[in-house]
């Protein structure tokens, strides 16, 4: 049998070696874990307004330590720690005065959580659609979606590819709306050299076990604005008992949560944050090799370097995207065969491709059935009748075609993995292309 004959069909895989996780903890994390533990406080808020360690509002020193250097790094004068982007973007919503009545343009192509947080305080999502080379919101798509009740746009960094802010923040500012920036994928990347989260009202970025740096759980958001913190901060703890004693007269959605994230974490992520650099610029060589190894097969299109280039183009050096996992687009016209074959091949012969990325979110039950609370809340509250939504599949034609057809991920691009493994994609891709021509020929 022909040596290199497919797996599917007998012949021996690329690959046997199992891919491993997001390892990135070494012996500063651990250190860092146990000497919060020795010293016996795993969180230090308090759920008043008191402002004196070693209780306070604001948290113990490792949570306000991660705050200082995460602001420090981003340069931004503001931080607020908190133990999820998820967390995070309900806090960020809810501190811009959101509610009933509005509506809060989102991306259909991402994780749930950025076009659910504004139906908590009962305002309504508005899917804009993605660019197909980005999958972040497109600008045109959000100016088109605006109506005299848009209040916000939430624009999501996908897959570490900086989202074409330029133009996203011009419409904002010509029609008075906030921008809420969603980093949980995009950590230190770049855009016209601005960080990715200080361009908006509020940047959040998520502290997950899957992302670039990470404490298991978490998140950070960031802001310009000290009013903004201050409501961050209520929104994470406990506001209802607070806002008599802090003097807060604007009582807008600050019933609080508990958002508070713990020593543990904190520590943690002080020593990941310190690490971010190395380990963006490991992701940025595995992507930049796999562009490069797969820019021969006509029926792949790599990811762009930047929200305004083609994959073919330098990066401008004012703009870096940091990659989350390895985006590819499927040209299934010119692989002659559909996107669910092309990734069981290369499943048997050992590299994992996943298709779709995800199904885009107005599919979901709670945007197809428009109901959250009893009686259909908040889409059927009395301030909320007359928006009008569009829930199907013809509103973001671009999510859907690379839900459908064209997304194809590889998340191994992380450390530990190496350059080694990165040959490791590109030989199957190889193998696979090559029987391709020789069906062709036959």
């Amino acid at each position: 049998m022909p040596s290199e004959a497919l797996a599917i069909h007998g012949g021996k895989p690329v690959r046997i070696k199992p891919w491993l996780g997001n390892l990135t903890l070494g012996k500063e994390e651990r250190d860092a874990a146990c000497r919060t533990i020795q010293e016996g406080f795993l969180s230090l808020f308090e759920g008043s307004h008191q402002p004196e360690p070693p209780f306070s509002f604001w948290g113990g020193p490792c949570v306000q330590k991660l705050e200082e250097a995460w602001a420090a790094l981003y340069g931004a004068p503001y931080a607020v720690a908190m133990n999820s982007a998820t967390s995070g973007l309900i806090a960020a919503v809810g501190a811009l005065g959101i509610g009933y009545g509005d509506e809060v343009i989102v991306s259909p192509y991402t994780m749930c959580a950025a076009a659910t947080a504004p139906l908590v305080y009962g305002a309504i999502p508005i899917f804009a659609d993605v660019r197909l080379e980005t999958g972040s919101l497109d600008p045109v798509s959000i100016e088109r979606r605006i109506t005299l009740r848009t209040k916000a746009v939430i624009v999501v960094h996908q897959f570490g590819i900086p989202a074409d802010m330029d133009p996203i923040l011009a419409t904002a500012r010509r029609h008075g709306l906030k921008v809420i920036e969603d980093c949980a994928q995009a950590h230190g990347a770049r855009y016209k050299g601005r960080p990715v989260g200080t361009m908006g009202d509020i940047g959040v970025f998520s502290l997950n076990v899957n992302k670039t740096i990470q404490s298991g759980e978490g998140g950070v958001c960031l802001t310009r604005d000290d009013r903004l913190r201050h409501r961050l901060a209520l929104i994470r703890n406990h506001a209802e008992a607070v806002v008599e004693e802090a003097g807060i007269e604007d009582l807008t959605n600050l019933i609080g949560f508990n958002f508070r994230m713990t020593e543990i974490l904190a520590a943690i992520s002080i020593e990941q944050l310190r690490k971010l650099e190395h380990l963006n610029a490991l992701r940025i060589e595995r992507v930049e090799f796999l562009n490069r190894a797969l820019s021969d097969y006509s029926f792949l299109v790599p990811p762009p370097a930047c929200a305004h280039a083609t994959w073919e183009e330098k990066c401008p050096s004012a703009c870096r995207s940091t990659y989350y996992l390895y985006p590819a687009r499927f040209r299934e016209e010119k692989a002659g065969m559909g996107r669910a074959e092309f990734i069981r091949i290369l499943q048997a012969e050992g590299v994992p491709f996943s298709g779709g990325y995800v199904r885009p979110l107005y599919r979901l039950p709670i945007f197809q059935k428009k109901s959250l609370f009893r009686n259909g809340y908040p889409f059927q509250a009395p301030a909320n009748r007359e928006i009008q939504t569009n829930y199907g599949p013809e509103a973001c034609p671009n999510a859907e075609r690379l839900y459908l057809r064209e997304m194809l991920i590889n998340e191994y691009v992380r450390p530990p993995h190496t350059r080694e493994d990165m040959e490791d994609v590109a030989r199957a891709v190889g193998k696979l292309a090559k029987n391709l021509r020789k069906e062709v020929t036959v």
